[in-house]
């Protein structure tokens, strides 16, 4: 038996997401149709001999209860979700709840973060995992640019056993272009290993009359436990070469749908003119004279009028798009609406196509001389945009009544 934990951390994360993650919690953010971490859980489930899915954070139970519920009896798996009293980082969480990961002996367990999308090659990674008696954790890794790798977890191995002899997370110079996909196997006894570096913690805090600052049980997964790890031949890296992307800022959730619209797709019986790859929600009101596409997802309840035209978008549930109106390169929130003959166009923040293995650069909202970097538009929930109107590389927070054209703003 498999087990598999998916780690969605909590609402004080995600900040580069906003206002996208202000009325729905990141890892519930629907892209292509799906709620970001649903694509995990799919995944997981493909998998016969995974039993439990455990989803570790410190969300509400309450903003989880109703999600976890719809897919216990969509995939027929058993899902819980365990709420951190506090946030515990990427390993105290984990840490805190072993018990849970152990019952029922599993052979070993999946672990995911929930902010990373992927083709989940999870059948060839636990493969690789078993042919490796020693191994403790399993890495997923691919290869990113010399410039870009510096922002993630780095990995030396050795090149005939895999071994993981260095890691290195977020380091300060270059230390290799094998990068950590935040998706691992792992066996049992790591939680061993885990019990050694929270008596460190432990033994750290108390020394320093808890004058540190951080709880005692926060503990980080890459620096505490990845870390010491490598160079003892109990830690593996399985480079992929499969789609992977991080999901930290709204535009890598465009760039995030168009991908995972391509690896699911599905026979759409089009209501109007389709560029693929496009999800449509059944209950969508869509005209005939309509254009979308490609790459866009629109939710429930979405209408979408006369002679409008979308692509390289997510429009979210019960927006409406009227006469004539344009949407490319942006996200329109719940309720949002955008009025007849009026452009909300925002700027693509895709990987350069010219340079191999480059990922997202998540750019901060602003660069250095105080100006919003170019990204996608942001309508927030409810927003009315009125008639003739243009928005372009906007955010607009929540409920805003819009009464004249936006450039390069945040209206707040």
């Amino acid at each position: 038996m498999l087990k598999a934990v998916i780690l969605i951390g909590g609402p004080q994360k995600g900040t580069r997401f906003r206002p996208l993650s202000l009325d729905t919690p990141k890892p519930l953010f629907p892209i292509a149709g799906l709620p970001l971490i649903q694509h995990h859980i799919a995944a997981c489930a493909k998998l016969i001999e995974c039993k439990e899915i455990l989803i570790i954070g410190s969300y509400t139970t309450t903003h989880m209860a109703q999600f976890v519920s719809d897919m216990q009896k969509e995939y027929h798996v058993i899902i819980r979700y365990l709420q951190e009293f506090t946030p515990l980082g990427t390993g105290g969480g984990l840490y805190h709840f072993r018990d849970q990961v152990r019952a029922g002996s599993p052979t070993a367990f999946f672990l995911l973060n929930g902010d990373v999308c992927a083709d989940f090659p999870l059948k060839e990674l636990w493969g690789f995992h078993e042919e490796r008696p020693s191994a403790l954790v399993t890495i997923m890794g691919t290869e990113a640019t010399r410039q870009q790798s510096v922002y993630y977890g780095c990995m030396v191995r050795e090149a005939t056993t895999k071994a993981v002899t260095h890691y290195v997370e977020k380091p300060n110079t270059y230390v290799s272009t094998l990068i950590n996909c935040g998706v691992y196997v792992c066996s049992l006894q790591v939680f061993h290993t885990m019990a050694e570096a929270f008596q460190r913690k432990q033994d750290g805090f108390y020394s320093a009359n808890g004058q540190n600052g951080a709880h005692p049980g926060y503990m980080s997964w890459e620096q505490d436990v990845l870390s010491p790890l490598a160079g003892t031949n109990k830690l593996y890296a399985m480079q992929v070469s499969n789609w992977w992307s991080q999901v930290k800022t709204a535009g890598s959730a465009i760039y995030a749908n168009r991908h995972y619209l391509e690896l699911n797709k599905t026979k759409l019986e089009a209501p109007c003119q389709i560029y693929p790859d496009v999800y449509l929600h059944p209950s969508a009101v869509v005209d005939s004279t309509a254009v979308i596409g490609p790459n866009v997802s629109i939710g429930a309840g979405v209408t979408v009028k006369a002679g409008v035209r979308i692509k390289e978008s997510i429009i979210l549930n019960n927006a409406t798009i009227n006469e004539h109106a344009l949407v490319m390169y942006s996200v329109v929130g719940q309720e949002a609406c955008v009025g007849e003959w009026s452009r909300v166009e925002g700027t693509p923040s895709d990987p350069d196509p010219n340079k191999p293995f480059a990922k997202m650069d998540n750019q901060p909202l602003f660069n250095t001389d105080g100006r919003l970097n170019p990204s996608i538009t942001i309508l927030g929930a409810g927003v009315i945009v009125p008639a003739e109107t243009i928005l372009l590389n906007s955010i607009v927070l929540p409920h805003k009544h819009l009464t004249r054209s936006f450039k390069h703003e945040i209206i707040l």
